[in-house]
């Protein structure tokens, strides 16, 4: 019987504009995510059974349908259908991300799930037909099957590979009272400002975000939902004070929420910044490289 054990790592979005409303009903998205050291933990093991077990530690216990509805379900499904695999495996998800909290959590583990059934099984997928079923399980999935720096467009499932950039260390801060439904976030943005979004304005918007995706210097931390999310949620706005007053030099909402997250010099500030968020779910981690994080995401069978 073979074992496989892997990470399945956090993001964060370093730039995210919404740069308007598609046709399709989605938004039209430019980002920069980068991944961190938070994260999940995946164990897949072969079984004589047939179909596909799946038990979760850290969430409180889900039904049968709950847990086919869950995204690692759903990957190692329709990976096995498309590989017409049919011995069956078991999944253990250890949770430590915090859920709905913008860091993409789900996502990871669902691209997780994805590369680990690979190794369990040996098998070889073009990366267009993984990407396919990656992009169709979520927007972020497919990120996460390569991880580092990235561009994402479109609705955040089109991915381009960007320079690392240095390492950094973070403080993720996740209030635990605080849950910001993405869909909620969407529509606390001003409305008027998406509909003035001109043609011209939003390739205006794209040139410009595409210049400082590969400029040395860049122009900073940006989330456009911030302000909306803010409003709704003044005390997310207190934590990124209190990150910039605890030595951050940046702070900015994770995703669409509810997690913020700093910058710090050195491991061991954001550490003494800890000390601040009593109440709080705290994550000292750094940023990782695509070339660590495709080493780290790649491991050995055992067994």
């Amino acid at each position: 019987m073979s074992d496989v054990r892997i990470p399945a790592y956090a993001k964060v979005n370093l730039r995210l504009e919404v740069v308007g409303k598609r046709a399709d009903g989605y938004h039209e998205l430019r980002t920069i995510f980068q991944t961190v050291s938070l994260h999940d933990t995946l164990q897949l093991r072969s079984c004589h059974q047939s179909g596909i077990s799946l038990r979760i530690h850290g969430n409180e216990a889900l039904s049968k349908e709950a847990v086919e509805k869950n995204l690692v379900y759903r990957a190692v499904d329709a990976l096995r259908r498309e590989l017409k695999v049919r011995p069956g495996v078991e999944i253990v998800l250890r949770k430590n991300i915090p859920t709905g909290r913008g860091l993409g959590g789900g996502s990871s583990d669902a691209a997780a799930a994805l590369l680990g059934f690979l190794q369990l099984t040996r098998k070889k997928i073009e990366t267009q037909p993984l990407l396919e079923i990656a992009a169709g399980l979520g927007a972020d999935v497919p990120f996460f099957l390569f991880g580092g720096c990235a561009l994402g467009v479109g609705k955040g499932d089109e991915i381009y590979p960007l320079p690392d950039i240095p390492r950094l260390s973070l403080l993720i801060v996740s209030p635990r009272e605080i849950h910001v439904p993405t869909p909620d976030a969407y529509r606390w943005l001003h409305s008027p400002e998406l509909a003035s979004l001109t043609k011209f304005a939003a390739n205006h918007k794209l040139y410009g975000f595409c210049a400082l995706c590969w400029s040395a210097q860049g122009e900073g931390l940006s989330n456009d939902f911030e302000a909306a999310v803010f409003r709704r949620h003044s005390r997310l706005d207190r934590i990124k004070r209190a990150l910039l007053r605890g030595g951050a030099s940046e702070a900015l909402l994770a995703g669409s929420g509810s997690a913020v997250f700093g910058v710090f010099p050195s491991p061991a500030k954001a550490r003494r910044a800890v000390v601040g968020f009593p109440h709080d779910q705290t994550f000292v981690c750094e940023t990782i490289s695509r070339k660590r994080y495709e080493r780290l995401t790649k491991s050995a069978l055992v067994g």
